[in-house]
């Protein structure tokens, strides 16, 4: 088994941080649900900000409220106006690589969708895997690469 990406809060800023209540990361149920986070399961945090790195679990804020709290020691690692990557795995056997279709989502500054995009990996004629960022049309994006000369 494998622990692969399944979902992506990409770039959503933190809109509350909350030493006093005890743990979790609140998240608005729409942005989970449609990056197939769900409540009470495990996220990894990265603030790409402070380059701080956590694990808390999800709890669910008001419906369309496109809240981001962290609770309890998390809120020692983000402050309001961070931006933050939230993202859920899964364990899978390898063979089943291909028809993982991980949702990402990313943000504007009000926490607004701003786009959806996904991961796909597939296997070439050569039997090499490729790896494919694509937009809501399906359309391959660019990925990011090394640099000539770097």
């Amino acid at each position: 088994m494998r622990k692969l990406v399944a979902g992506k809060l990409h770039g959503i800023y933190v809109t509350e941080a909350n030493l006093n209540y005890h743990g979790s990361i609140t998240l608005d149920p729409d942005h989970c649900e449609e990056a197939g986070i769900l409540p009470m399961e495990f996220v990894e945090i990265w603030n790409k900000n402070s380059g701080a790195r956590i694990s808390t679990y999800v709890i669910l804020g008001e419906r369309g409220s496109r809240c981001c709290i962290l609770n309890g020691a998390a809120a020692r690692t983000c402050q309001p106006g961070d931006q933050i990557i939230i993202c859920n795995s899964v364990y899978l056997d390898e063979s089943r690589i291909i028809s993982l279709k991980p949702k990402v989502l990313t943000f504007d500054e009000s926490n607004h969708i701003r786009d959806r995009l996904s991961y796909s990996v597939s296997v070439g004629p050569d039997g090499r895997y490729t790896f494919d960022i694509l937009d809501q049309a399906n359309s391959a994006l660019p990925i990011p690469l090394m640099v000539s000369g770097a």
